[in-house]
């Protein structure tokens, strides 16, 4: 999908790729059950990730876990000039970070759990989303809270629209089949470790006539 010719100023303050892997890593060692991977995402991952997104029609992307924005910065690359992404992260640091390095008038990152997606999408002055994305690690969350995140994300997704996430393990397969009528997987070789793909669609089955 072509992305959208920004209008737009979208900032980002310098940056080195060592500052972002310094801070990545720290939070790694501080909280290793809230991170999915030792390593930021590659690129490759990230444009397989976002290669089905319809940009053009997006008004509203969420993001669960943007930690140091690898995603982020590319997400606010390709989004429309009027769409809003909202990146929620439970890292206080993380929020910070994403605060004080990207300065675009269309991000708004908030600190809190994804299991409360509703409501930040309400004080953001929306209804639903049009895609969210997710790299929290979902096989490390206390027992019911992956299961109440899935059924708050398709709640909060408009009829087509998508949960992407992406894992190293087939684990979230099991948390998507009874949320999501069509579930695809592929894998993504070009990343370290080897990364799982999972694109959940929400799709509105029309009522059927007794």
């Amino acid at each position: 999908m072509a992305s959208i010719p920004l209008k737009t100023k979208n900032a980002v303050r310098p940056s080195t790729f060592l500052a972002q892997w310094g801070m990545f890593f720290r939070q790694f060692v501080k909280h290793p059950g809230m991170i999915g991977s030792i390593m930021p995402s590659s690129a490759s991952l990230v444009d397989a990730m976002l290669a089905d997104v319809d940009w053009v029609h997006t008004r509203l992307f969420v993001e669960y876990g943007p930690g140091v924005g690898t995603f982020t910065r590319t997400v606010l690359e390709r989004m429309h000039p009027e769409a809003t992404l909202l990146a929620i992260d439970l890292n206080l640091d993380f929020v910070a970070f994403l605060e004080a390095q990207i300065d675009d008038p269309r991000l708004r990152v908030v600190h809190g759990s994804a299991a409360d997606v509703r409501r930040f999408i309400r004080e953001a002055g929306h209804r639903q989303a049009d895609y969210i994305l997710s790299g929290i690690p979902f096989s490390t969350l206390p027992d019911g809270m992956g299961e109440d995140i899935c059924a708050e994300t398709r709640a909060a997704l408009k009829p087509d629209g998508a949960f992407l996430v992406y894992q190293y393990s087939a684990y979230m397969r099991r948390l998507l089949s009874p949320q999501f009528e069509e579930l695809n997987e592929r894998v993504e070789w070009r990343n370290i470790p080897p990364c799982r793909m999972f694109t959940a669609t929400k799709r509105e089955m029309l009522a059927q006539a007794a």
